[in-house]
């Protein structure tokens, strides 16, 4: 589990498949079990905001985004406003939401020239590449996916990058665009 502050009133946890298998839940289990969320959501807030010192009272907003091979993307935002209910109560307003995007992250760009390859030979031709923070990363959608299964193509992508954690909307803030569009079509061509 992975903790970042972003404000006074907002942090950030990042739980791996790993870290929600150790702690007794499947993907099927975000979905269907309710009260068993409710209390894992209880749980990590907790122990993120006694590592962090962030006092949580009052109402909490929690935004959920399930991370296509990396995990659970955990945003805690807390609301002090006109507080008017027992100290002891937490309001959690919670969304789940599917990412429809694949984020990697790569050492070096040799090894997007070869991840390249393969994927053309799967008739997935699309994407963008990225260079932030000493880093490659390629961002696939889920529709440039060439008609693959999404596990087939995170399989072959984990055999030469690691799942990220990095935002889209990040990596187009505060990334250097390498590639546009039609990054593993442009690679292919360039490096084959």
């Amino acid at each position: 589990m992975r903790i970042e502050r972003v404000s006074s009133s907002q942090f950030t946890i990042f739980l791996t498949f790993d870290d929600l298998v150790e702690r007794g839940f499947n993907k099927e289990d975000l979905f269907y079990d309710a009260n068993g969320i409710q209390n894992l959501f209880t749980d990590v807030m907790y122990e993120a905001s006694s590592e962090l010192g962030f006092e949580l009272e009052g109402k909490l907003y929690v935004q959920v985004h399930l991370m296509q091979a990396q995990g659970m993307h955990v945003i805690v935002t807390q609301n002090c406003d006109n507080i008017d209910w027992d100290e002891d109560f937490i309001e959690m307003k919670v969304t789940l939401d599917e990412s429809k995007e694949l984020i990697f992250s790569f050492d070096d760009f040799e090894n997007i020239i070869q991840v390249s390859s393969y994927l053309s030979t799967l008739s997935v031709n699309g994407g963008q590449v990225f260079y932030m923070g000493d880093r490659y990363y390629m961002l696939l959608n889920r529709d440039e996916l060439g008609g693959n299964n999404k596990e087939d193509v995170i399989a072959l992508m984990s055999e030469f990058s690691n799942p990220s954690i990095v935002t889209s909307y990040r990596l187009k803030e505060y990334g250097k665009i390498i590639i546009k569009s039609s990054a593993i079509e442009t690679i292919v061509r360039a490096f084959n």
